[in-house]
């Protein structure tokens, strides 16, 4: 079987058409594929009798993830581009959710709900998850009370000034398995340069530090809305490019950005 290997502003993927043939994934199968071939993430599409495919999300590490942001936006370009379409429907494990094509390489996608509730991150205790009772230092560096937030996959994220010199491939394991974040979580580490514009890093559970990461993104501006340091859209640069961020009054997230398709390979 062939996949596409895809990347949304720098956030690299594996993405496998398996609606008409499947094909398992098995760590044994990702621990070979990531031998040859770099990715953060392998994005497998699946017959849905609700969306245009069923859209499922596996880490370089072998553990499945719920959602991965900058992957729909792969996923949705994939299935607009197939099918001559303006928009598609992934379903997702939080729900169907929309792509919708803004340019010939750039898509927009609904990332569902923030969830704020300490339960729904998940934390290991009750905590006010708009600034965390957390620190942690390394190196010269302390950080202390992140925001946390669901994006349907937990996020802990860091507002630090200036950015340059931290050192998140460090402190991002550290952080990722601390014991107050029973299902490990996302590090996300946010320079505020406006109200409306961001600098952002994150290192992924189970894939380390990436380019970019859509649902950190979305994370990153819901928390600096929460504690009134940025507006409810945002221009968020990540080290692969930049993306838009949309929190809109329903509570749905929408990530805007870029798209590239890198070739083909066989698996």
């Amino acid at each position: 079987m062939r996949a596409l290997k895809m990347n949304g502003t720098g956030n690299a993927f594996l993405l496998i058409d398996a609606r008409s043939t499947d094909i398992g994934i098995t760590p044994e199968r990702l621990s070979a594929w990531a031998k040859k071939h770099e990715f953060d993430q392998v994005l497998k599409l699946e017959p849905s009798e609700h969306g245009d495919a069923r859209y499922r999300i596996w880490n370089r590490d072998s553990g499945e993830v719920g959602a991965c942001g900058n992957g729909a936006r792969c996923a949705g370009w994939y299935l607009c581009e197939t099918s001559n379409a303006a928009s598609a429907r992934l379903d997702t494990a939080y729900g169907l959710t929309d792509a919708i094509r803004t340019g010939d390489f750039r898509m927009s996608v609904d990332l569902g709900e923030a969830h704020t509730d300490w339960r729904d991150i998940p934390l290991a205790r009750e905590m006010d998850t708009r600034a965390l009772d957390y620190e942690i230092e390394m190196d010269g560096h302390r950080l202390r009370r992140p925001g946390a937030v669901s994006m349907g996959n937990p996020h802990a994220v860091f507002f630090i000034d200036p950015l340059d010199g931290l050192p998140v491939e460090t402190l991002g394991p550290r952080i990722e398995h601390d014991p107050l974040f029973p299902e490990r979580v996302n590090a996300g580490f946010v320079q505020v340069l406006a109200r409306d514009h961001i600098r952002l890093r994150v290192w992924e559970r189970g894939a380390g530090l990436t380019k970019a990461c859509g649902t950190g993104a979305a994370a990153a501006v819901v928390a600096g809305v929460r504690r009134d340091l940025l507006e409810r859209e945002c221009r968020v640069d990540v080290d692969g490019g930049r993306l838009q961020i949309d929190w809109k009054q329903d509570n749905h997230v929408w990530l805007d950005g870029p798209v590239e398709l890198d070739g083909e390979v066989e698996l």
